[in-house]
Formats: structure tokens, C-alpha cells, sequence
């Protein structure tokens, strides 16, 4: 801290205030040497290098000689208990500073380098006073002297104590600590002078700066006042001007009138004394108006000479701010100082007892130098020792290394003995595998022949039975040619042409396909109507049919009023229980938007039904017709509503009215025909109403012969309404709406006809055994679920087929090229033909194409369609989506995506429905999603396998009963058929698209075999029409006894 506080001391920035002498203060004002520190004299422009010795860092190799004495200077002494003053462990060995206090020295801030710094001696430190400071000249003498009598030297070496002993060396004495404290004192001193000189000029600085500041006020009122003499002397002159012109004015105006004369005279007296009172008043304020410029002038001088004062002070503000750094950073450094006068008065106590140890450590340093040496030789061969110890481990190790190798082979040969034994035993268990093996195809190869035997017998028995068919008259025709025979038998009865018992005959005849009826109708084809009916009159007989009479009462039929997979149903039943010699009829409203191409000898009865309806009898026209080969009636109301003439199937306001109006006529229609069925199947909600009609309006009219199956083919949708608009139809909505009959088991004032359907049917289905167990549960049910527990002994899951006639890649017209599971090139050409027809890239033909054909309702998974869409687009694959949507947002929805990519190259949505382009899509995609929410059973995964398309479904409902992942290890090999998720989101759908396509590029052999294994599935009506079949017949069978106990 001394070396700071002297170089800001003796630096070249010291200047004098002689406050005495006004001229020299003025003259110091100006000057550009102002008590300012130099860049090159920062705080820590000039440091000291330390180097800490001690004992952990650096030990003394040998003795050495003792360092010569050196004079120490009152500064340098000071310095020296500077450092002395570091942390104990910290002391300064050879350290010197050089303080270069001439103008053009830097002080290098460089912590490294060694300053050297000059000796002080006493007389410089006398010559050193407080004139020197207060004038220039002795400033700079001072200064002067400074520069050439500073000197610091390398005092620490004489207090240093070695790291490893801790020596003190010899040539310092206790007389020159004493003086190193005298003299710091003296330097106290002097500094103390020297800020109270500086405080002094400080006083006086701000003084004159007070006084500067009362004249500039003085100065700025006096500016201020002779600018509003200026303002007032100028407004003064302004009205003389204006009354010079006024009264010029009138003059002329005196002259114009001729009086200026007499007005001259009369008043000549007058105008000198007001013309010499004017002059007068106009010379003063001209006198003043010089005045006041004269005053302005000077003034300005003034003010000029104020700026200059101003500029004076604020340099000498400048000053003041560097006066009053510099007195902080002296009552720093004095406060510095007295504490390491503090700290060198507590040392000078501890020299006395340094000297004592000085000898003790000095010896111990030389036995420890004898211990060093002894250790550095004893190290040394500890080095060797270690090397050699390092060698043997290195081989150590090797052997190891060997030995672990040893083992290994060891190991391993024990390994290939008890692998020689166990194959050994595994081939000894081969071998009697094969023999076993031999005995199994011994004894197939028997089982074999003997099939063979049993199927060659059938055969034989099966031409025989043929045989005797022939005998008895039975012929082979198409059955639509026995539904125009049903069809006309039921039009002579409803016409009462013949009775009803007759016409029970007649049907039997067409059962069995008898000859005689064939050849009747045949010889009858030109003959009129009562020449026909006398003929076939002839033909009644007395046998028997065996085969059930089944009426199906639905809202659709495919093709011809097709929704949904209902129609697809009511078809495909219907034809196969045909073929398995069951005498089927349809009933349908005959809708105005009904596909009339597809309904053959469509003709109009001679008749007319009368049904109620809202307490009125309103007639009904039936129609005719067959369609795939099953009669079918078809009712059209003459109802002022119109409630078939609406342009859609469904989505009226008056659904209910509409299908319990149908309902009602069909059981009319059944009753007046006069027909005995043994079974009426009715469907969904729309004809749910046929079992509470038939069991307490109908039965008791006669029509009793016939059990009551319903389907309900989607729990989602039930068709409550109002309890009253129960009663339009003739049905008791008080005794109805109750909680064991139709009453909504959300809503006591509602009715519910599904519910009433359950109660009051014989048989109740769904549509596949997973969604028969899923609505029997809270979230499944939709409301349902605990009238379906209570009925569940009359409640069965049937999965649903599909019609494989319709469904038929190799007999297909809707396809560009018919193909089979033997033949797959069909395939690649109805994709390249789809590709052409809706705008699609054909540059790659291996690219996938993913199909979907679908309603777009939250019940599909729409949100799952739209992520398919583009999962299927970023791995490299085509989708084609088929389907529309009846909410309107949805379709909003999927026409803006439409749109998006109605140019584009891999992907096409058709938001509508189209029967023929249905057919193509699913014969050109390599795979369809069914990603439903729920899904009650689903036709399009079975039409998908049966077209070749590898279906990827959710886990739900029929999907589950009849898609089985390739993955499932849990499912037999030989019914794996598709991909499947169980999660509805974005994870799930996506894995299993990756899978698929993963199967499809990486292994095109197994992609075929899996292709070929779906086409080759039977998901045809069989199964499903036996398992109906059954229900019925056992249905009938409990009838029939209840009514011989009775």
C-alpha cells in the first residue's frame, strides 16, 4: 500500500492551488496538468512478485551461504512490512519494486516482472514538504528529487526464512527494524500534511465556486432586465410610428377638404407646441433606445465572459471530484498504513525469540539434508525393486492369461460331450418320432381308404336318391322360377281364386319341386288364367313338406334397398336357407328410390291390404317380384304422408310412424294371404314392432302358427320415441310402457321398440358372438344391457356370412379381370386398371394400395381413416377411400381432404357410394382397414380376404370372430388372416400398418401365401344358415310341445 500511495504522491500528476494569488488561480484554472491520475499510474499498474516457498512446494538440496547484509531505507522498510503482513506461511524472498515517477515512464502491469525500486533516503524524505506540494516549480523540483533518491531494496531478503528449516539469515538486526518503523512514521506524517493541504484547497475551490455562482445570477437578472427595457422601448416606438401615420392622415384629409388653411391658422399655435412636445419625447426615446443597445452590448460582454467562467467551473469541478478520489484513497491508505504499524510492532517482539530457533532450525535443516540424502538413495532402489516387481507382474499376468485360456478350452470340451450326448438322445428321439410318424400315415392312409370307401358309397347313395327323385318327379329349376310359382299361388289366394288350403297344397308341390306342377305351368303358359288355376287345382295332394317356412320382415334387401350390411343379411340368409330346401319370402316397402333393375317379373297384385293406422283403415298395393332368386312382396302405403316416397330409406322426421305403419301392413298382408309361417324374422328397430303387434293383435286373429325371431344388427341405434306414438298403430301404449315390456330403461315416458322386440320375440340374435357378449355390459349396451342379461337364455351372437355368389373374384363382372387364389395375375391388372381409372401413378407397380370402403360415422373410426391416410402416404403406399358420411360436419371434413389431395399421385377419396366401383377397390387394394370404435360384426373384412386384400382391423366386435393377427403365437397358424390393434388411437392403427407393410416389401413369398390363405377362407352363409337353422327348428320343437301339454 506505501508503493500505491507513493506514486500517486510523486507522479508527474501533482499541480499546485495558490489560493493567495487571484492572477496565478486564474492561470491554474486553465492549465491541462491537473491532479489527475495517469493511465500508466493505476492502483495496480505497479505489483510485487511473490514467490511462496514452503515445504510442501519446494525443499532446500543443500546448505547455503548467508545473503549480504543490505541497508534498509525508512521506505524500504516500510514496504518490507507490507508484505510482512501476508498469511504466515507467505514470505517475500528477493522481491523488488521500481517506481519510475519521470514524465515518459510507465509503470508495466505486468505481475511477473521485477521493479527495482531506488533508495529514499532521509534528506529526500526531508526536502519532501508541504511548499513542494502547494507551487509548480517546487513540484516538479520535488519531483525531481523523488525520482533520484526512490529506492526499495531487497529488504525481505533479510527477514526470509527458508522453506524447509525456516532460517532466518544473518545480517539483519533489531536496530534496523526500528528504524524501519521511524521512518513510516515520518511518512505518516507528511501524508497526513498533505491531505489537509488538499482538504484546504478543496475549502477555498468550493468557496470561489459559490462566489462564481451568486455574480452569475447577479449577471443572468441584469440580462434580464435590460431585455424588458428593450421590449418596452421598442412598443414605445412602435406608437410613435403609428401616431406619426395618424396624424399624416389628417392632413391629407384637411387638404382634400379645403380648411387646412384656416385649420393651420387656428390652430397654428397649437401644432408647434404638440410638433416640439413630439420631437422632444421622440428624441428622448431614441437617447434611451442608445442607452439600452450600449447596455446590450456590454452586456453581452458579460455574458461571454460568464461562459468562460462557466467552463472555468466546470473544469474546476472536475478537479474537486479528482481531489476527493484522491482523499478517499489517502484515508484509505493511512488507515492501511496503522494497521501494519499495528502488525510490524507485534513482530519486532517475535525477532528475539527468531533468533533462538534460527540455530535449532539450522541444525535440524542439516539432518534433515543427511535423512534426504539417505531417502533419495533408499528411493532409488526402491525404483529398481519396483521395476523388477512390475516385470514378474507382467509375466504374473501372461500365465494367467494362459492358465484362463486352459479353462476355456476345458469348458468348452466338456460343453461338446454333453452336447454329443444330448444329440445323441435327440436323435434317438428323432427316430422314434419317425416311427411314429410312419404308424400316423400308416394309419391316414387308412383312414384315407376308408374315407374314400365312405365317400364313393355316399356317391353312390347320393345317385341313387337322384334316381329315385327322378322317379318321383322331382326337377331341377332355378329358383327364381319356384318363387314366381310361390308368388303367383299367393296372388290367387289374396285374389280368392282358391282357397287357402289349396294353396298350403300348391306350395308343398313347389317344396319338393315336383314334376307335375313344372309341366302345368309349362302347358299352361298360353292358356288364360282360370284354365290355369283349374289346372293346378288338379295337382292337390295331401303330402306333407319338411322343410320351414320362413318370412323375413326387414327395411333392406341387396341389392335392391341397400344401407348397410342389413340388406347384405337378409339376402344371404334368405338364399341359403333356400338351397337348404326352406321355403323363404321377403317383405319390403317398396321405396320410391328402390333399385327397380334389380328386381325381376316385378308386377302389381289385383288386390289391395287394409291396415290401421292412427284409428283409420288405409290401403295398401302390393307388388311382386324376385330378387336373387327370393320372392319378395312389396308394400305400398296409400297413406296421404307418403311415408315411402321420400327420396332416402331413412333419416325422416317420422321414422317411427313410417316403420310401424310397414310393421302393421306386413302382419296384415300375411293374415289376409292366409299364410302359416313357421317363422317371421324381423330386423332392427324399424320392424321391431312385428313381435308386440303379432303376439296381441295378430295371434288372436288366427295368425299363430309362426315363432318370433329378431336380429338387432346395431345396438346403437333403437328407435325410441314417445309412449303415445305407440298407440297410432294399435298398439296399447299404457299396458306397453312398462318396465318389463317397452318402456325406455333411460326415460319413463318413452318407449323403446328394440326393447319391446327382446320381450316379446322367441329368439333374439346380434351378429356375432364377441359384440352378443360386449352388449351385455354397461358401455356396450347402450341402455340395453340389463333386459339382455334377463333374456339371455333366449339371446345368441351368429356371425354373419357373406354371399360368395355375389362376392367372387373369378366369376366377379364388376372387375376388369377375373382371378382366383391358383391365379393372381387378375390381381395386378385390376390394380394397374383402378390406378388408370382414378388418376393414380402406376411408375411404381410394387407400391402398395390400401383400401376402405365405409360409412364416415364416429363409429368407424374416421379419425383413424384420416391417420391412415397419411401413415400410409409417408411409408410409401396408395389409399383409395370409398364412402359418405350423413353427418355433415364429417363430410365437411373429408371433402376438404378431398380436396388436398385431389391431384395427387397415391391418394384418391370417392365420398359417395358406388356398387361397381366398391367391387374394383376391393379386387386392386393389397390391404383394408376396418379401424371401427365398435363394430357389431362387418362384412367388408371378409369380402376384403375373399378379394385377396389383407384386412388390418381393430379388436372389436365381429372383427375379433373373424380377423386373427399374423403375430398372435396364441392363435393357430392355419386361421391367421390379417393384422389387428386393440387401442382406437393413432399408436395403435400405426403399428399395425407398419407390420403389414413391413410383411408386404420385405417378404413378398409369405405376403402371397397369406394372400392365398385369405382368399381360400369360408366365410360363406353355411355355417351361419345351419346355426340359424337349429334356432328355429329348436324354437318350433319347444312350440309344439308346450302346445301337446296344453
Amino acid at each position: 500500500m506505501s508503493a500505491k500511495l507513493l506514486t500517486c504522491f510523486f507522479s508527474h500528476g501533482f499541480c499546485s492551488l495558490n489560493h493567495s494569488d487571484k492572477n496565478n488561480y486564474k492561470k491554474n484554472l486553465n492549465m491541462k496538468q491537473l491532479f489527475l491520475p495517469s493511465p500508466r499510474f493505476l492502483p495496480a499498474s505497479c505489483k510485487m512478485r511473490q514467490r511462496n516457498l514452503s515445504a510442501n512446494h519446494k525443499r532446500q538440496r543443500g546448505k547455503k551461504p548467508p545473503p549480504e547484509e543490505i541497508p534498509i531505507s525508512p521506505i524500504s522498510a516500510e514496504l518490507q512490512r507490507d508484505e510482512e503482513s501476508e498469511p504466515e506461511n507467505s514470505v517475500i524472498n528477493g522481491v523488488e519494486m521500481e517506481y519510475f515517477v519521470n514524465h515518459g515512464t510507465n509503470c508495466k502491469d505486468d505481475a511477473d516482472s521485477v521493479a527495482d525500486v531506488e533508495h529514499i533516503d532521509g534528506h529526500n524524505l526531508g526536502a519532501l514538504s508541504v511548499s513542494a506540494i502547494e507551487t509548480n516549480g517546487n513540484a516538479a523540483h520535488t519531483n525531481e528529487q523523488i525520482a533520484n533518491g526512490l529506492v526499495l531494496p531487497a529488504v525481505t531478503k533479510a527477514l526470509a526464512i527458508n522453506i524447509d528449516g525456516g532460517q532466518q539469515l544473518s545480517g539483519v538486526q533489531r536496530e534496523d527494524l526500528i528504524g524501519m518503523i521511524k521512518n513510516a512514521e515520518r511518512n505518516i506524517l507528511l501524508l497526513d500534511q498533505a491531505r489537509v493541504h488538499a482538504l484546504e484547497d478543496l475549502r477555498n475551490v468550493l468557496g470561489e465556486k459559490e462566489t462564481l455562482q451568486g455574480e452569475i445570477n447577479t449577471l443572468e437578472m441584469r440580462l434580464a432586465e435590460a431585455d424588458a427595457r428593450i421590449k418596452v422601448a421598442s412598443q414605445r416606438k412602435m406608437q410613435v410610428e403609428l401616431l406619426e401615420g395618424q396624424l399624416e392622415k389628417l392632413r391629407n384629409e384637411l387638404i382634400s377638404r379645403g380648411e387646412l388653411e384656416l385649420y393651420e391658422n387656428q390652430n397654428d399655435f397649437l401644432n408647434k407646441e404638440a410638433l416640439l412636445e413630439c420631437d422632444s419625447h421622440v428624441h428622448y426615446l431614441s437617447k434611451e433606445i442608445d442607452t439600452l443597445r450600449t447596455e446590450n452590448l456590454a452586456l453581452k460582454d458579460d455574458i461571454q465572459a460568464l461562459k468562460s467562467m462557466i467552463s472555468n467551473v466546470k473544469d474546476n469541478d472536475e478537479r474537486m471530484a479528482t481531489l476527493e478520489n484522491e482523499c478517499s484513497l489517502l484515508e484509505s491508505s493511512m488507515k492501511e498504513l496503522e494497521s501494519k504499524l499495528l502488525v510490524s510492532q507485534q513482530d519486532s517482539s517475535k525477532i528475539s525469540t527468531l533468533k533462538v530457533e534460527y540455530q535449532g532450525l539450522w541444525e535440524k535443516v542439516e539432518n534433515l539434508q543427511h535423512s534426504l540424502d539417505k531417502a533419495t538413495r533408499q528411493a532409488n532402489q526402491a525404483i529398481l525393486m519396483l521395476q523388477q516387481t512390475q516385470d514378474l507382474g507382467k509375466k504374473v499376468d501372461k500365465l494367467e492369461e494362459s492358465l484362463e485360456e486352459a479353462n476355456v478350452h476345458k469348458v468348452s470340451s466338456e460343453k461338446m460331450q454333453q452336447n454329443n450326448e444330448l444329440m445323441l438322445q435327440k436323435i434317438k428321439l428323432l427316430e422314434e418320432r419317425l416311427q411314429k410318424s410312419d404308424q400316423d400315415i400308416f394309419s391316414c392312409v387308412q383312414l384315407y381308404q376308408e374315407s374314400l370307401e365312405e365317400f364313393q358309397a355316399t356317391l353312390n347313395s347320393l345317385k341313387e336318391e337322384s334316381k329315385k327323385r327322378t322317379a318321383n318327379g322331382q326337377v331341377d329349376m332355378p329358383w327364381e322360377f319356384w318363387s314366381c310359382l310361390l308368388l303367383t299361388i299367393d296372388g290367387w289366394v289374396l285374389e280368392k281364386k282358391i282357397s287357402n288350403s289349396d294353396a298350403k297344397l300348391l306350395r308343398e308341390l313347389v317344396w319338393k319341386k315336383d314334376r307335375r306342377i313344372r309341366d302345368a305351368y309349362i302347358a299352361c303358359k298360353e292358356k288364360n288364367e282360370l284354365e290355369v288355376v283349374s289346372t293346378f287345382l288338379r295337382l292337390t295332394s295331401s303330402q306333407a313338406s319338411s322343410g320351414l317356412h320362413v318370412i323375413h320382415i326387414a327395411a333392406e334387401m341387396a341389392p335392391v334397398a341397400k344401407v348397410g350390411g342389413l340388406g347384405d343379411v337378409v339376402t344371404g340368409l334368405g338364399k341359403t336357407l333356400q338351397k337348404k330346401g326352406h321355403l323363404v319370402e321377403i317383405i319390403l316397402p317398396k321405396y320410391d328410390c328402390i333399385q327397380y333393375d334389380g328386381i325381376r317379373d316385378l308386377r302389381a297384385l289385383d288386390v289391395t291390404v287394409e291396415s290401421y293406422f292412427d284409428g283409420k283403415l288405409f290401403q295398401n298395393k302390393i307388388w311382386v317380384g324376385t330378387v336373387e332368386g327370393l320372392p319378395v312382396y312389396f308394400i305400398e302405403p296409400h297413406h296421404p304422408n307418403k311415408f315411402f316416397w321420400r327420396g332416402q330409406y331413412y333419416g325422416e322426421h317420422d321414422d317411427f310412424k313410417r316403420f310401424s305403419y310397414f310393421s302393421r301392413a306386413a302382419l296384415e298382408l300375411l293374415l289376409q294371404a292366409g299364410k302359416k309361417p313357421d317363422i317371421i324374422h324381423c330386423h332392427d328397430w324399424q320392424t321391431a314392432f312385428v313381435a308386440p303387434l303379432y303376439w296381441d293383435l295378430y295371434a288372436p286373429k288366427g295368425l299363430n302358427s309362426a315363432r318370433i325371431c329378431f336380429t338387432c344388427h346395431n345396438f346403437e341405434y333403437q328407435g325410441a320415441a314417445s309412449a303415445s306414438e305407440l298407440a297410432s298403430c294399435g298398439l296399447d301404449a299404457e299396458q306397453l310402457n312398462r318396465p318389463d315390456r317397452m318402456q325406455d330403461n333411460t326415460s319413463q315416458d318413452r318407449v323403446n321398440p328394440v326393447k319391446g322386440a327382446i320381450v316379446f320375440s322367441n329368439i333374439v340374435t346380434t351378429v356375432s358372438p364377441t359384440y352378443a357378449q360386449e352388449v351385455r355390459t354397461a358401455e356396450g349396451g347402450k341402455g340395453l344391457h340389463s333386459t339382455l342379461n334377463f333374456h339371455s337364455r333366449k339371446f345368441v351372437g351368429i356371425l354373419n356370412g357373406i354371399d360368395t355368389d355375389a362376392w367372387n373374384p373369378a366369376t366377379d363382372n364388376f372387375i376388369k379381370v377375373q382371378y382366383s387364389a391358383n391365379d393372381m395375375q387378375g390381381k395386378a391388372e385390376n390394380k394397374a386398371a383402378i390406378r388408370r381409372q382414378l388418376g393414380l401413378s402406376s411408375a411404381d407397380d410394387q407400391r402398395p394400395m390400401v383400401g376402405c370402403i365405409t360409412r364416415l360415422v364416429p363409429q368407424k373410426g374416421v379419425h383413424l381413416i384420416k391417420q391412415a391416410i397419411y401413415r400410409s402416404l409417408e411409408m410409401g403406399g396408395q389409399f383409395v377411400l370409398l364412402g359418405s358420411s350423413p353427418v355433415p360436419h364429417i363430410q365437411m371434413e373429408f371433402e376438404g381432404i378431398a380436396n388436398q389431395f385431389q391431384s395427387h399421385d397415391h391418394v384418391r377419396l370417392i365420398l359417395k357410394y358406388d356398387e361397381s366401383l366398391s367391387h374394383s377397390i376391393f379386387a386392386a387394394s393389397d390391404m383394408f382397414i376396418i379401424p371401427s370404435i365398435f363394430e357389431p360384426c362387418g362384412l367388408t373384412q371378409m369380402i376384403a380376404m375373399r378379394y385377396g386384400s389383407v384386412p388390418i382391423a381393430r379388436k372389436t366386435g365381429g372383427l375379433n370372430d373373424s380377423v386373427f393377427d399374423v403375430d398372435d403365437e396364441a392363435i393357430p397358424r392355419k386361421i391367421r388372416n390379417g393384422f389387428t390393434f386393440i387401442t382406437p388411437d393413432e399408436q395403435g392403427i400405426n403399428s399395425a400398418l407398419e407390420r403389414a407393410f413391413n410383411l408386404y416389401k420385405n417378404n413378398k413369398e409369405s405376403w402371397k401365401q397369406l394372400v392365398q390363405k385369405d382368399m381360400n377362407m369360408d366365410f360363406s352363409w353355411d355355417s351361419s344358415a345351419s346355426q340359424y337353422e337349429e334356432l328355429y327348428t329348436k324354437s318350433l320343437s319347444r312350440a309344439r310341445a308346450a302346445a301337446s301339454t296344453a
